[in-house]
C-alpha cells in the first residue's frame, strides 16, 4: 500500500512512471531516516540537476497524503515516515480482513505444480538424513499452495533398480515380507553379495529377467516394493507429509520409453558404447563428465530410467515443476538436465538441500548405520512426553506428538538448505531460544491471554482506536506483522524454510517483549485493551499462516 502510494505521488512531479519509482524505493534501515528513502541518483541526468537539490526540492512541492507523517530530504535521499497510527490500523486491518490468507501474494491462482520429493529407494524403512528430503519438499509444496498453486506432489518409485532385485533375492520363497524386516534383509543380502560373486550374478540375472518381460518376476518385484512404499509413506504420513501420486519406474520401461531415448541420444550423436560395452552419453560440451546409461547387456540404469520420467513430467504442461534432491546429486542432476535439454525439453527448476549429520559422520543403509526414523520420532514423542510430566501433568502422547514432530521439523527448517542439520535433543525440544517448543509457547501464551480477557465475547466490533498501540513493543511487534508478506516472498524465491521458521522467531521474540511491558488484561482503560487485544490476535493470525507452511501443529497448552 505504502509504496503504491508513493509511487502515485513521486509520478507526479518527477519523469518516471509509478512503477519505476517503485522499484527504486527503498526501506530504511533505520526509524530515523523513516520508512521508506527514494533515491534520486537516477534522476540526476533526466533532470540535469544534483540528486541533494532534486531531493531538497521534492520535499518542498509534495503533498502528503494522510498515511504519512511527513517528508524529508537527507542528501539525495527523499525519506518518508508512515503515520503510526494509520500504519497500526493497515496491518492489524489487512490481517483481520484476510485471515488465513494474510501473506499471500495470490501469484499462483490458477496455475499448476508438479512437485517431486523424497522418492527414497524402497529397500528399507527410511533413516532420519532421508528425513530433510521429505520435510524441505513438503515446506515447498505447503508454501506454493499458499501462494494459490494448485500443487501435485509426486513420489519416484524405483521398483526395478539392482536395490529391489537384491531385497527380492534375499527374501527368497518368503510368502509374506513385513516392512520391518526389510532392512535386515537388506543389510544381510548386502553383506552376502559382497562375499560371493555367484550371488551378484543372480541379482543381475533377475534384473534382465525383469526387462525381458518375465511375470512371475515382475510381480515378485512389486509386492516387495508396494511392502515398502506402503510402511515408507506411512511414516511421513505421520509427520503431516503426504504424496499424491506415485510414479514407477518400470512404467518407463515397458512403454518403450528406454528405447526411444536411446535412439534418439544415437541419432544426436551423443551416445558412445564403452570398453564394457554399455551406453555412455558424453556431456563433454556441458564441461561435464558422461553418464552411463546401461550395463553391458543393454539393460538400463537408474539414469536412462530416470531422464525418462523427467521428460515425462516436463510434459505435464506445469507452471512449475520442481525437484527436491541433495547436494550429493549436484553434478547428477546437471547431467541429467542437460540430456533433457538436448532432447527438446525443460528440465525441473532443482532445491538441494545438505545432510543430516550424525557425531560419526553421514548414515549408510547398505551398512546398516542408521537412525531409523521412525524409532527417531518415537524417541522425539518420548522425551516430550518426558518434558510434560516434569511439569506436573499427565502423560499426554497426543499432545507430545504435536510437540515433539514440531520440534524436529523446526530443528531441520531453521538451518538453510545449503547447511548441514547437526540435531541436538536438548536444544531442539528446549522451551529457550529457537526451537519449536519456544514458538509453540508463544502461541500458548497468546491464547491464554485471550482466554482470560473474554477476548471471544469481547466486544471489538466497534472502532478500535489504534493510535493507543504507540509504544514500541506495541509498534516493534506491529512492524514485524507487516513484514510476513515480504517474507513469503523471499522465501518463494528462495525455496529454504528457514527464512519463514527465523521471522517467527523474530516475532515470537517480539511478542515476548510486548507481554513482559504491555499488559492486555490490566491495560489502562477498555479501548487501549480492545486495541491490544485486536494486535495478539493478528499474531496468532500470522503465526497459524506460518505454521501452515513449515508443517507445525499448534497445541492449546504445554
Amino acid at each position: 500500500m505504502y509504496i503504491d502510494q508513493i509511487g502515485e505521488l513521486l509520478a507526479q512531479h518527477v519523469p518516471c512512471d509509478k512503477e519505476e519509482i517503485k522499484a527504486l524505493l527503498v526501506k530504511s534501515d533505520s526509524k530515523e531516516h523513516g520508512d521508506f528513502a527514494f533515491p534520486c541518483f537516477p534522476l540526476a541526468k533526466k533532470l540535469r540537476k544534483a540528486p541533494a537539490a532534486i531531493a531538497a526540492e521534492l520535499a518542498e512541492k509534495i503533498t502528503l497524503p494522510d498515511c504519512f507523517s511527513k517528508c524529508e530530504n537527507v542528501g539525495p535521499y527523499l525519506n518518508f515516515f508512515v503515520d503510526q497510527a494509520h500504519f497500526n490500523g493497515y496491518v492489524i486491518g489487512e490481517i483481520s480482513e484476510k485471515k488465513d490468507r494474510y501473506g499471500s501474494s495470490g501469484i499462483g491462482e490458477g496455475r499448476a505444480c508438479l512437485l517431486e520429493h523424497t522418492s527414497i529407494n524402497p529397500n528399507a524403512s527410511p533413516h532420519i538424513g532421508r528425513a530433510r528430503n521429505a520435510i524441505v519438499g513438503d515446506f515447498v509444496g505447503r508454501l506454493l499452495k499458499f501462494e494459490g498453486y494448485d500443487v501435485k506432489v509426486h513420489y519416484f518409485v524405483n521398483d526395478i533398480g539392482k536395490q529391489i532385485s537384491m531385497l527380492v533375492l534375499g527374501a527368497g520363497e518368503r510368502e509374506e515380507v513385513k516392512f520391518e524386516d526389510l532392512l535386515s534383509l537388506y543389510v544381510d543380502i548386502n553383506n552376502r553379495v559382497k562375499e560371493d560373486p555367484e550371488l551378484e550374478k543372480q541379482v543381475f540375472d533377475l534384473l534382465y529377467q525383469l526387462e525381458n518381460g518375465d511375470e512371475a518376476v515382475r510381480k515378485r518385484f512389486r509386492q516387495i516394493v508396494d511392502v515398502c512404499i506402503k510402511g515408507q509413506t506411512a511414516i511421513f504420513n505421520e509427520l503431516g507429509i503426504f504424496y499424491d501420486c506415485f510414479d514407477y519406474e518400470s512404467q518407463f520401461l515397458f512403454d518403450n520409453s528406454l528405447e526411444d531415448i536411446i535412439r534418439q541420444l544415437l541419432d544426436k550423436g551423443l551416445v558412445f558404447e564403452d570398453d564394457l560395452g554399455r551406453y555412455v552419453v558424453n556431456l563433454e560440451k556441458y564441461g561435464l563428465s558422461p553418464l552411463v546409461i546401461t550395463r553391458a547387456d543393454k539393460t538400463s540404469l537408474y539414469p536412462l530410467r530416470d531422464i525418462a520420467y523427467t521428460i515425462w513430467k516436463c510434459n505435464h504442461n506445469a507452471d512449475k515443476n520442481i525437484i527436491i534432491l541433495g547436494q550429493d546429486q549436484e553434478l547428477y542432476f546437471k547431467q541429467i538436465a542437460a540430456i533433457v535439454t538436448e532432447l527438446g525439453h525443460r528440465p525441473p527448476e532443482v532445491v538441494h538441500y545438505s545432510f543430516v549429520m550424525l557425531v560419526d559422520g553421514k548414515m549408510s543403509t547398505r551398512q546398516g548405520t542408521v537412525v531409523l526414523l521412525e524409532d527417531f520420532m518415537r524417541e522425539a514423542v518420548n522425551k516430550a512426553d518426558e518434558g510434560i510430566m516434569e511439569r506436573g501433568e499427565q502423560s499426554d502422547p497426543e499432545r507430545a506428538k504435536r510437540i515433539a514432530y514440531g520440534a524436529v521439523k523446526y530443528s531441520m527448517e531453521k538451518t538453510s538448505n545449503e547447511r548441514n542439520v547437526i540435531f541436538d535433543w536438548d536444544k531442539a525440544l528446549s522451551f529457550d531460544g529457537d526451537t519449536g517448543p519456544y514458538i509453540l509457547y508463544s502461541y500458548v501464551r497468546i491464547n491464554s491471554i485471550l482466554k482470560k480477557c473474554g477476548a471471544d465475547t469481547a466486544d471489538l466490533s466497534g472502532t478500535v482506536d489504534y493510535s493507543l498501540l504507540s509504544l514500541e513493543a506495541e509498534n516493534d511487534l506491529i512492524t514485524q506483522l507487516y513484514a510476513f508478506p515480504d517474507v513469503i516472498q523471499k522465501a518463494a524465491r528462495e525455496f529454504s524454510p528457514h527464512v519463514i521458521t527465523h521471522y517467527i522467531f523474530d516475532l515470537a521474540k517480539k511478542f515476548s517483549v510486548f507481554y513482559r511491558e504491555c499488559s492486555v488484561m490490566n491495560a489502562e482503560d477498555t479501548q487501549l485493551k480492545n486495541a491490544r487485544i485486536k494486535l495478539i490476535l493478528s499474531v496468532r493470525q500470522v503465526l497459524e499462516n506460518a505454521f501452515g507452511i513449515i508443517g507445525m501443529e499448534t497445541v492449546e497448552h504445554m
